[in-house]
């Protein structure tokens, strides 16, 4: 007969069971480092001895060592797995000095599992990601890419790899935003495949050979890496970068994790300054059944690590004079934040702007426009080094002037503004002009009262216009700039002409005046 007590001890076996089946894997993970080798400020810029000494520093590759070390020893006996979810590339010297060498050591050094590529791998064309992943034993993975005629990467860059961790099949399937071809410099054969398209593909080979627990580690922004929690079924958790949302769950910032139904999705600001640590428990179908976490910052609480913070000061000292030349004064801060600069006129798209029409007026240039992208920190008050400046123009590149239609630069203003929804990088900062923008209106017509040197903007008109050469040859979605007549792309540095412009007249003064309303 089957009695109570024989019920009872059968339920319980099936659920000791149930929770003995349960998996439960913690993810520590970076994106968006951007160079931030050395420390950073609050600017996002680099620390100095100063302000190292105060504790008034963050992040830097030694910080991310140390806390990782450290997380990966408090959680010995449990299941880690140390994620990049790409653009480590460009922001700092040590990446115009190095070309990725340095990101390359250091995260090699710090012991990362799988990165995926960011869209800045590609700024030194396709051989400057082959040489890091040469440089590094973790593997680097993106699977929208087609790269079966790019001889430098197709054995390269994976499409998705699968990990073994605590006696578990965990898999990494990854995408990169399509606009990379807009962005950066992947070349004519690097194929992009739609995103969302390419991770199914992706999940369900993963699915084919037996894998159930899979991670989408993605450099796609939040808002796309939301949609594809949302369309990807057998994704279980996305990790992600590239919109450098500050994710915390301190009431202010995006909550971490967002949940999309059942999936977690989390990315970890930038620079350096937090690492993400998100906890994830899954069933014995592989389902998520809990996730939780915060991550953590990198403050002065955080000690460097000793061996890799001297071997970023035998590293850096061949720039350190450069760095140190102090070059102009600078009243107050600067902003250059990419919320302001992605969204509104902000004061460092004025600096720049005005510095590249104010070396080229003489040549019949009434116009600047500048992507905010390009713009990558914030200045503060005192001296500004050439170090500082080259933080926020890290790209090496050159002033470039052309001539186009009134109609071609108000085409030129509505890509600009296509996707500041977004935070794009492509939002135009200006000098000779203003204009209206119209967020809430549809993309293609949100410009309006274009005025040049106080005159309405003449569509037939030729005018002449300054920008870098990225702009100039498309970058950004700027292909209208491409015909131009009369195209110089090799003119002066654009830090070197922002450094020069400063130093002129004074201790520079920030400003915004009004030449870009929002409507």
């Amino acid at each position: 007969m089957f009695t109570r007590f024989m019920l009872t001890a059968a339920m319980s076996a099936l659920i000791a069971g149930s929770a003995a089946a349960d998996y439960t894997l913690t993810i520590l993970h970076t994106n968006d480092i951007h160079s931030r080798v050395e420390s950073i400020n609050k600017y996002d810029s680099t620390c100095n001895a100063d302000g190292e000494a105060e504790g008034k520093c963050f992040g830097g590759m030694a910080r991310l060592k140390t806390i990782i070390d450290a997380e990966r020893a408090a959680m010995a006996d449990q299941n880690v797995v140390v994620l990049d979810a790409g653009d480590p590339f460009q922001g700092s010297l040590f990446y115009t000095t190095y070309k990725g060498a340095a990101e390359a050591e250091f995260m090699e050094a710090i012991g990362y599992d799988v990165m995926a590529v960011g869209n800045h791998e590609f700024d030194d064309g396709p051989k400057g990601l082959a040489d890091f992943v040469d440089a590094v034993s973790f593997p680097v993975v993106s699977g929208n890419l087609d790269l079966s005629a790019e001889e430098l990467l197709k054995d390269r860059v994976k499409d998705h790899v699968v990990l073994e961790i605590g006696g578990q099949k965990i898999g990494i399937v990854s995408a990169l935003a399509v606009d990379t071809v807009d962005t950066s410099s992947p070349g004519e054969n690097v194929v992009f495949i739609d995103e969302i398209e390419a991770l199914k593909a992706d999940v369900a080979a993963m699915q084919g050979m037996g894998v159930d627990k899979i991670i989408a580690l993605t450099h796609v922004g939040l808002k796309k890496d939301m949609e594809i929690a949302a369309a990807v079924p057998g994704i279980d958790v996305v990790i992600g970068g590239h919109s450098h949302t500050k994710m915390l769950n301190d009431g202010k910032a995006v909550a971490y994790p967002q949940m999309v139904g059942g999936t977690p999705v989390a990315q970890a600001y930038a620079y350096s300054k937090y690492l993400g640590k998100l906890t994830v428990t899954f069933d014995d179908m592989g389902n998520v059944t809990a996730a939780s976490g915060d991550p953590i910052v990198l403050d002065a609480s955080v000690t460097p690590d000793a061996a890799i913070a001297a071997r970023i000061a035998e590293m850096g000292a061949p720039i350190e004079e450069m760095k140190m030349r102090v070059v102009a004064q600078s009243s107050g801060n600067i902003d250059g934040d990419r919320g302001s600069c992605r969204a509104m006129e902000c004061q460092m798209g004025n600096l720049v702007a005005d510095a590249m029409l104010d070396r080229v007026a003489d040549q019949g240039i009434e116009i600047a426009i500048q992507n905010g992208g390009g713009l990558r920190a914030s200045i503060d008050a005192g001296d500004v080094t050439m170090g500082e400046v080259l933080t926020v123009l890290p790209f090496q590149n050159t002033l470039s002037t052309f001539f186009v239609s009134g109609a071609t630069i108000v085409a030129a203003l509505e890509n600009g503004v296509s996707k500041m929804e977004e935070g794009a990088g492509r939002f135009p900062q200006v000098a000779g002009m203003s204009f209206t923008v119209t967020p809430s209106a549809d993309a293609g017509s949100r410009i309006s009262n274009v005025m040049v040197g106080g005159s309405a903007i003449d569509l037939n008109k030729t005018y002449g216009v300054v920008s870098n050469n990225y702009v100039r040859n498309g970058g950004d979605g700027y292909k209208m700039f491409r015909d131009a007549e009369n195209a110089y792309d090799y003119g002066p540095d654009l830090a070197d002409v922002t450094a020069e412009y400063m130093a002129k007249g004074g201790s520079y003064t920030a400003y915004t005046d009004g030449r870009i309303t929002l409507k």
